[in-house]
């Protein structure tokens, strides 16, 4: 891994660019534990144009716990590489002290432990605290948002998003981009953008009858900021219909799309754009080999895959930003645009420390506003987290979380397997916590959540484990979707990402009896967030709502289940 130091000195020498992140800072001050908001935001201004970006908040208008994923594998050529290092490599990388500040949000270790010291993350009423002080010194700075806004909570799935469309438009972003927001239906998703106070970007969001570009979602729009001319192109989730159910939105086609992207970034240049930036919900690999494919791009605002990286990385002229999620994070970009090139840039991921910084109290009110209507629901205790267990999602094959899911399912649906879905969003519940029907919403709320039982033969298992696999660890960012691979409860098996499709998966074994799953025997298999239309059963979130009321303490083991190898 190369040093920062090292990092900042190869990126001057390759591209005659002056970089720097104002991590150190905030990670000497965190050291220190003497973070005030005035630290966490102190900037000095550079250049004459500023970025915030903000991206994959997921429904959360409310501080939270967020836990960093203690698994992140990077496959091929991005083995080892950023954002494919976790936990004490990666402190050890960026120069973090072991129990920081900068630890806690940015790692995994000791973080039950930790969190009781530096409290909740997030809230959009610090966000946007955060937004109003650059924007004070920076008037003209472009607020942008990388998508997986408007879901991922009960207040979200009672309004069809639009509690999030209200606090996010008093922040006054200048534009967005989309992957999630498109499970609302592509009826509602029409509908708020048409009314939107911003621009909705979308260069690869086509007309799935014509294969034109959506009328509704430009390609890019063009900014005057500190005098300069900056085009910011949008890149929504490439993957639509394969990883989200199709039929909600038919009338629509995605894809990379990167030969349109040459043809925007030429396009944009030819009608004078100064800076290019590409505001991407592609996912952190994707995003750099499109970096090394399409020319004429400056900055990339990344998002869809959550890596909070205190650094931008660099591909050849591009400089690739990750913003993390939840509103856990805020990045400010500085760039010197001079002659129509960029000649370097200043950055700063900020973390929002709710006790820390102050909320705006505006958007705290209207916050209140969204959720009053449903504050019994939502503050209702279903049960507890016992003293020695912590609820969280990340991890590339587990998460506690879905732990509980899966157990869910095998119980109240009467099934010898479950599967739950890798999705990566969604908060995390400390040891000795109540458990709510909002923490359950965080972690199940979606437009398609039935939870279906079926027969799958054991042939049929192994084919569903093997094509999600090869959506993750396929050699080429190209044909990754970016998430994590499917939960699986009442089933071990061992997966060799190294290997081609078809070759991963070995040693399935059912565990409730210890026998190697038969191809031909058929099992009751419980799941939910079917692609498939006319799903039938009942919503998840009333599933583990239920499992957990029977249970009323909940109690984590270490998963063993899955054994990998090849990393």
């Amino acid at each position: 891994m190369i040093s920062r130091r090292d990092f900042l000195q190869v990126s001057m020498a390759a591209s005659a660019m002056v970089g720097a992140s104002g991590f150190g800072n905030w990670s000497r001050l965190a050291a220190q534990q003497s973070l005030t908001q005035d630290q966490l935001l102190q900037f000095d201004i550079y250049g004459n144009v500023s970025l915030i970006h903000v991206t994959d908040i997921h429904g959360q208008l409310n501080p939270i716990y967020f836990r960093e994923p203690s698994v992140n594998m990077g496959i091929g050529a991005a083995n080892g590489q950023m954002p494919h290092i976790t936990g004490a490599d990666f402190r050890k990388a960026y120069g973090i002290a072991d129990g920081s500040p900068s630890a806690y949000a940015l790692t995994y270790d000791d973080f039950s432990a930790l969190a009781q010291s530096y409290g909740r993350v997030g809230g959009l009423d610090r966000v946007s605290t955060v937004i109003n002080s650059i924007r004070a010194e920076r008037p003209d700075a472009l607020l942008l948002d990388g998508g997986d806004t408007w879901h991922g909570s009960y207040t979200c799935y009672k309004t069809e998003g639009q509690d999030m469309v209200n606090v996010m438009n008093a922040l006054k972003p200048d534009a967005m981009t989309f992957h999630w927001e498109f499970t609302l239906g592509s009826e509602r998703v029409n509908q708020i953008v048409e009314e939107l106070p911003f621009v909705a970007l979308g260069q690869n969001i086509f007309d799935a009858e014509w294969d034109e570009p959506a009328e509704l979602f430009k390609p890019y729009k063009f900014y005057e900021t500190g005098g300069v001319k900056v085009a910011v192109i949008g890149q929504a989730f490439p993957y639509m219909p394969i990883a989200n159910p199709g039929w909600m939105f038919p009338e629509y086609s995605f894809g990379i799309r990167d030969e349109n992207m040459q043809k925007m970034v030429d396009e944009v240049r030819a009608k004078g754009a100064e800076c290019v930036v590409v505001l991407s919900h592609n996912g952190f690999d994707v995003d750099k080999k499109m970096a090394g494919v399409v020319n004429g791009i400056d900055v990339i605002l990344s998002g869809h895959t959550h890596d909070a990286l205190p650094e931008p990385v660099l591909v050849g002229q591009t400089v690739i930003v990750a913003s993390g999620s939840n509103g856990k994070f805020v990045s400010r970009v500085d760039l010197d645009i001079r002659d129509g090139k960029m000649m370097g840039y200043k950055h700063k991921l900020i973390p929002i420390f709710a006790d820390v910084i102050a909320p705006d109290a505006t958007v705290t009110k209207l916050i209140e506003e969204q959720r009053a209507p449903y504050k019994a629901d939502l503050e209702e205790v279903i049960g507890h987290t016992d003293d020695d267990s912590l609820l969280y999602r990340r991890g590339n094959f587990n998460g506690t979380w879905d732990d509980l899911i899966c157990d869910a399912l095998m119980s109240e649906r009467e099934a010898d397997i479950a599967m739950s879905p890798g999705v990566r969003w969604g908060p995390s519940i400390l040891p000795g916590q109540a458990i709510t029907r909002e923490d359950i919403f965080n972690v199940t709320s979606m437009s398609y959540g039935e939870a279906y039982r079926t027969e799958m033969t054991g042939e049929f298992i192994h084919v569903i484990l093997e094509d999600v696999a090869d959506n993750l660890f396929n050699p080429d960012p190209y044909y990754q979707q970016g998430g994590d691979m499917v939960r699986v409860g009442g089933l071990g098996y061992r997966i060799d990402v190294t290997k081609p499709q078809g070759d991963r998966i070995t040693e399935m074994t059912l565990l409730k009896t210890g026998e190697k799953i038969d191809p031909s025997k058929t099992y009751t298999v419980a799941g939910w967030a079917s692609v498939n239309e006319d799903t039938e059963g009942p919503q998840i979130w009333d599933v583990v709502e239920n499992h957990i009321r029977k249970l009323g303490t909940i109690s984590t083991v270490p998963n063993t289940s899955v054994q990998v190898e090849g990393i």
